[in-house]
């Protein structure tokens, strides 16, 4: 019987730390198929919206930041801790170039939309276009005309999409009663959840412990 190991990724899009959480995910993955190459993974993204209240057209981002932080100096000694984090996994997270705190509603409805219509490897891909976009490109993702056009490299077509890009600032809350409303977190095979962006070494650990569990069930 071919082992199966279920990962749950609850995400925000505007939050770096899961962007930063999503390489860790991905290197401890590799380290995984390498010790249990038949293994079988399912991976699940599970949106939280974190600023469900946002108006539909978002905030200027760096006055939202530095309301919430207080001061430009603490605005910049935060940016600077996400950008040294990005950086050890591979990522240039160039703050300068964006100009909006998006409501993300759309963007999650996009992505469940898509989690029926797209193989698991385009999934995959359209969550990595859309943080792209937002995180190095400075896009605005609750734009639904930027939606739109990152969907349509993938296949999706408008009338696929209608509901899901609306211009009314609907909160998604699919995912917020499970996680929290801290993100990212990870939960493998229905276990504890695993909070923050944790190093790869450290999830595959959790993997392995849960693939354990089920072997002494």
């Amino acid at each position: 019987m071919k082992q199966l190991l279920s990962v749950e990724v609850f995400f925000d899009l505007v939050c770096p730390w899961c962007l930063i959480g999503q390489r860790h995910l991905q290197a401890a993955l590799l380290l995984l198929r390498r010790e249990r190459p038949q293994l079988q993974v399912q991976l699940h993204w599970r949106g939280v919206q974190l600023l469900p209240g946002l108006p539909a057209s978002g905030l200027p981002f760096h006055a939202f930041y530095l309301q919430r932080l207080g001061s430009e100096e603490a605005l910049r000694e935060r940016q600077a801790q996400v950008r040294a984090a990005a950086s050890v996994v591979g990522e240039d997270i160039d703050f300068s170039r964006i100009r909006r705190m998006p409501n993300t509603g759309n963007a999650h409805r996009l992505l469940q939309r898509a989690a029926g219509l797209l193989g698991s490897s385009q999934q995959e891909a359209l969550l990595a276009q859309l943080f792209i976009a937002y995180f190095h490109q400075g896009r605005d993702l609750g734009d639904s005309r930027v939606l739109l056009g990152i969907a349509r490299r993938f296949g999706l077509q408008a009338v696929q999409l209608a509901d899901c890009l609306r211009d009314d600032g609907s909160p998604f809350l699919d995912g917020a009663g499970r996680a929290g409303s801290a993100v990212p977190r990870f939960r493998f095979n229905q276990g504890p959840l695993i909070a923050g962006a944790q190093p790869a070494e450290v999830l595959f650990t959790a993997m392995i412990a849960a693939l354990q569990e089920v072997e002494r069930a």
